[in-house]
This record gives structure tokens, C-alpha cells and sequence, in this order.
């Protein structure tokens, strides 16, 4: 059973997210926090698998509060709920180590699948913002890197950042394509140096952009 930690400075969305989850198979939520100290107390204590964080209040839902959970308990992920559209705050919270980002009006099924994706590695971004994100991040690297970057990497790099965009794991990786983790982990590592990207979602993304995967914009990625 999966931990969950919930993060939401109004109680009566806390208490609704609850009940959305009460009859889940595969998670249990154990703590609920109402700012961002507490967030990280609960965190620190229960060590969840997952945090369920509003980014749309004051508190909790600071970019510092996901740049403090990342940094101190790496393997916690985080899925945000948000009220905002707009790309910057999209992107930034993408930037900042975000695994998964719903829209607040989203139905329970949307967030249960979301929850499965991120929980399972996978990066989750709502429909009906995947595709501006996607164009968003596509004008971004135009401008700064134009369109050299993908040819920067090597034919197995480009194989493993593959894999990477459809949510496999390093193990998972390895096993794909006959190569021990350790290998996977040093092409890893050069795929980031190459392209200046440091966070799984952004890898994902980049992925999906230069079209590497079988997954499109219309769909959760």
C-alpha cells in the first residue's frame, strides 16, 4: 500500500481529496498538512511515496516548498492540483521537480490515474495542458538551444532518453537493451549534461517533443 501525504491549506478540499481515496486498493493517505512547515514534517515523519500538493493558495504550495521536498527526501514524488492554466507556472513548477500536475477541476477517475502514473515513475500532465506545456517547451528550446541538442547525443543515448519518456525505470532500461544499470545511470547522466536538463518530468517532455516516444500532447504524458 502506497503512502500519501496531502497538502492543502483549505480543510474542506483536504477532507474531499480524502474521501476520493478513502476506497483505494493501492494507497492510503496518513497525513495531512495545512502549511508548509507542516508539509515537511509530515513528510520527514511518514516518508509517503506520494505528496498531494495544492499549488494554487498561499500555503502550502510555494515553488520552495517542492524545491525543499526534493531536496531532502528525493524519492518522495509530488502531484500538484492547481487552478492555474498559465505555462510559466506550469513550467516552473515542472522545473522544479514536479512528477505530475492536475487541473483542480479534474474528476476522481483523472486523479486516481494520476496518482497511478506518478507512483509508477511516469510523468502525469493533464489533457487539457499537455499540449500547451508541450508548445510552450518547444519554443524554449528554439530560443536557446535551436536544433542541434537531440543531435548532440549518441544512437544509445537517444535509446535511453526513449525509454526514459515513456516512464521506465533504470532497471527496466537495462534490462531492454541488454546493458547493466550502471551503464544506463552513465548515459543518463550525459543525456543531462547535453541537453541542461535535470529533472525526469522535463526529460519526459523533451521526449515527447522530439517525438522519441509513442506518446502525443492530446494525452497524459
Amino acid at each position: 500500500m502506497k503512502r500519501l501525504v496531502i497538502a492543502d491549506h483549505q480543510r474542506i478540499i483536504r477532507e474531499g481529496l480524502k474521501a476520493l481515496l478513502a476506497n483505494s486498493d493501492s494507497c492510503e493517505v496518513v497525513a495531512e498538512a495545512s502549511d508548509d512547515m507542516e508539509a515537511i514534517r509530515c513528510v520527514e515523519q511518514y516518508k509517503p511515496d506520494l505528496l498531494l500538493l495544492n499549488l494554487s493558495g498561499p500555503v502550502p504550495g510555494g515553488m520552495s516548498l517542492i524545491q525543499e521536498v526534493k531536496r531532502r527526501f528525493p524519492a518522495t514524488k509530488i502531484l500538484a492540483l492547481s487552478m492555474h492554466e498559465s505555462e510559466e507556472f506550469i513550467m516552473e513548477g515542472l522545473q522544479q521537480g514536479v512528477d505530475g500536475y492536475c487541473l483542480k477541476d479534474c474528476g476522481g477517475a483523472e486523479l486516481s490515474t494520476a496518482i497511478e502514473r506518478v507512483l509508477a515513475g511516469k510523468t502525469y500532465l493533464s489533457p487539457g495542458i499537455a499540449e500547451r506545456v508541450l508548445d510552450g517547451f518547444m519554443h524554449e528550446r528554439r530560443g536557446s538551444r535551436g536544433q542541434s541538442s537531440l543531435e548532440s547525443l549518441t544512437r544509445r543515448e537517444k535509446e535511453v532518453l526513449k525509454l526514459i519518456g515513456e516512464g521506465y525505470q533504470t532497471k527496466k532500461i537495462a534490462q531492454f537493451l541488454l546493458i547493466s544499470p550502471k551503464t544506463v545511470e552513465k548515459h543518463r547522466s550525459n543525456i543531462i549534461k547535453k541537453l541542461d536538463i535535470h529533472t525526469a518530468s522535463r526529460l519526459t517532455v523533451y521526449a515527447i517533443e522530439k517525438g522519441l516516444t509513442h506518446l502525443r500532447a492530446k494525452v497524459a504524458v
